[in-house]
């Protein structure tokens, strides 16, 4: 009986705390939730049903719902017309938030028009199995295109990259990829460029052969390329270029030669020959004092 009674006292006690503890933790658990719903809510409007590209937005596509203002993303709307009547250009799944960045400008229309963005064009060009990459050129991906041809002027052929990094935007009338990226067998395929990249591609195409060469969409390098002449391909050297003839030399204007001043004919120097030397002899006579002059002797007398 009194082994009994101690037992009672354990199994109460420890039932005692065990409520306790459990209390605790539900307070814990119900105030954590109570803080990740805290907040004011905001109506955002999602996709109701998957949209593929191209397809236009109307009232059974998407719905509202309400979620906390701190997890109400960029870019996203809380009307409804907001949205209506613009073209997706990303596909979208169920309850994913439509974002200005998933779905065309307003008035811009649906399909592939939807999808041009303000300043560039699409444009259209003529493939076939080899030019197309055996199919494989699908829309999102990235090509270079270059062109072959015999440029004015020059005799052989030469093959040049006119274009590099461009987007392809449909294939045929396909503007999406399906899951498989299957090859797409179409005769056309449409590129998006600016004003001044479709003069190029059409100048290309109607100048010469273009070819599509797939890159990788991650790849946005330029390769810079001298383009390849036919000589090349047989290992030969291409012809020196021609050397620019030099300049002439300015013409030096011609001095006139100057005359000499004449001078004054010198007249001849006068010589003067000296003048023989004489002696004076004193001579005394008595009371008389005489002076005689005597003449040199000459050589001769010697």
């Amino acid at each position: 009986m009194h082994l009994d009674r101690r037992f009672a006292v354990v199994v109460g006690s420890s039932l005692a705390w065990a409520l306790l503890v459990s209390g605790v933790f539900y307070r814990l658990a119900s105030g954590g939730a109570r803080s990740g719903s805290s907040g004011p809510l905001k109506a955002m409007v999602v996709a109701a049903r998957p949209l593929p590209v191209g397809a236009m937005l109307d009232a059974e596509s998407v719905k509202v719902v309400r979620v906390p203002e701190k997890f109400f993303p960029k870019g996203a709307f809380s009307v409804p017309e907001e949205v209506l009547g613009r073209g997706v250009i990303s596909p979208m799944e169920p309850d994913e938030a439509i974002a200005s960045a998933r779905i065309s400008a307003k008035g811009s229309g649906v399909g592939l028009a939807g999808m041009i963005p303000s300043g560039m064009r699409a444009i259209s060009v003529r493939v076939n199995d080899v030019v197309g990459v055996a199919g494989f050129v699908l829309p999102g991906m990235r090509v270079d295109v270059l062109v072959t041809g015999r440029p004015s002027g020059r005799d052989e052929m030469v093959t040049a990259t006119v274009l590099q990094n461009i987007a392809v935007i449909s294939a045929g009338q396909t503007i999406q990829v399906d899951a498989k990226s299957q090859p797409i067998n179409t005769p056309v395929v449409t590129l998006l460029v600016t004003p001044a990249q479709a003069e190029a591609l059409t100048l290309a195409n109607n100048e010469g052969k273009i070819q599509l060469v797939l890159r990788n969409s991650t790849d946005h390098g330029t390769a810079q390329t001298a383009g390849r002449e036919a000589r090349e391909l047989y290992g030969l050297e291409r012809p020196a270029a021609p050397r620019a003839a030099p300049a002439e030399p300015a013409a030096v204007p011609k001095r006139r030669a100057v005359e000499p001043a004449r001078r004054a004919p010198v007249a001849p120097a006068t010589v003067r020959v000296p003048a023989p030397e004489t002696y004076e002899m004193v001579m005394i006579r008595g009371n008389k004092k005489t002076v005689e002059t005597l003449a040199p002797l000459s050589a001769n007398s010697k």
